[in-house]
């Protein structure tokens, strides 16, 4: 048997890299709804935005008021995506309790995506490390390494080209970092192979993967994922979101999906997976007419679910380990 964490973290992503890749521009009071009702069903850390000139993305223009709101909900962390110092300062001057700077491993992608190449954006981390410690602030810096597994715009990449990557983020300063499968090119293989190699290089400071779904694969990879140690993954309601390079492709891994599955094999979320279910009902209805992707939420929790998630209680041992003893 694999052996997998014990406790997982789902991170929702869905208020940033979902709602910036779709059409429809939610309501403010919308989005805090949102937030509060995630918050009510037991996730504790959530993206709420993105410090991007609004006339670039006018879908998270009032990153800042979710950022207030949030930060008023006792044990949330809260996190949100900045392409440059500006927006970490901002970020900063907010008390973000972190931000995550995007870097693409794919040169093709990073100039499509970022107009720089990664060296510097890892050179703009190094800036946004000095301008942290200067203001004294205890903002973490999460540096993400996109397109980590291939890229619709270069083909592959090099595993060797992601992992200098990731340790030159840690040494520009980065307090975290992950990678992500910007377009859907990972397989399980891939993710065991590249992720035994990060944590052998980051340790605990690589703490997150961050999977889209555009060829099926999103579970599978996260399951591959867990082999290795990880224990927190970014995930959105419904799969909303994905890639501008990879058009008419399913979004990123399903938010209620995931927290199923990792439910059903026995690992704690702290998520009450109907009240997500009831959320993601209310997302849809807010959304309608845009691209929504899961399977949970058609299907329903099956008869024997409750019986299975007996097996967060430390005193009730999970149904697979019996049957495979």
């Amino acid at each position: 048997m694999p052996s997998f964490p014990t406790k997982v973290v789902i991170r929702e992503v869905g208020l940033r890299d979902g709602l910036q890749s779709i059409q429809t521009t939610l309501p403010t009071a919308r989005k805090i709804e949102w937030i509060r009702d995630a918050y009510d069903a037991g996730q504790r850390e959530i993206e709420v935005g993105s410090f991007v000139p609004a006339r670039l993305l006018p879908q998270l223009a009032d990153t800042a008021e979710l950022l207030d709101f949030a930060k008023t909900l006792p044990g949330l962390f809260v996190s949100v995506l900045v392409p440059n110092l500006k927006g970490a300062e901002r970020a900063i001057d907010a008390h973000a309790d972190l931000l995550l700077v995007p870097l693409s491993a794919s040169h093709a992608h990073s100039l499509a995506n970022l107009r720089k190449t990664p060296d510097e954006v890892i050179a703009e981390v190094a800036r946004i490390r000095a301008a942290r410690d200067a203001a004294g602030s205890t903002t973490l810096i999460e540096g993400g390494i996109g397109t980590a597994f291939g890229c619709t715009l270069q083909g592959a990449v090099d595993q060797r080209e992601v992992l200098r990557c990731m340790q030159a983020l840690l040494d520009a300063g980065a307090d975290r970092v992950s990678i992500a499968d910007t377009v859907g090119y990972a397989n399980p293989a891939a993710v065991r192979e590249l992720f035994d190699k990060a944590r052998a290089l980051a340790g605990e400071r690589f703490w997150c993967g961050h999977f889209h779904d555009t060829r099926g694969l999103a579970l599978a990879n996260v399951y591959a994922a867990l082999d290795t140690g990880v224990a927190r993954f970014d995930a959105t309601l419904a799969g909303i979101g994905g890639c501008p390079h990879a058009p008419g492709a399913s979004g990123n891994a399903s938010s209620e999906d995931l927290a199923f599955m990792l439910a059903d094999m026995g690992i704690d979320t702290g998520i009450d997976i109907e009240r997500l279910l009831a959320l993601r009902a209310k997302v849809a209805q807010w959304l309608d007419g845009e691209n929504l992707h899961g399977t949970l939420s058609l299907a329903g929790l099956p008869r024997t679910f409750p019986a299975r998630t007996l097996a967060a209680s430390p005193d009730v041992a999970p149904l697979h380990s019996a049957v495979n003893a």
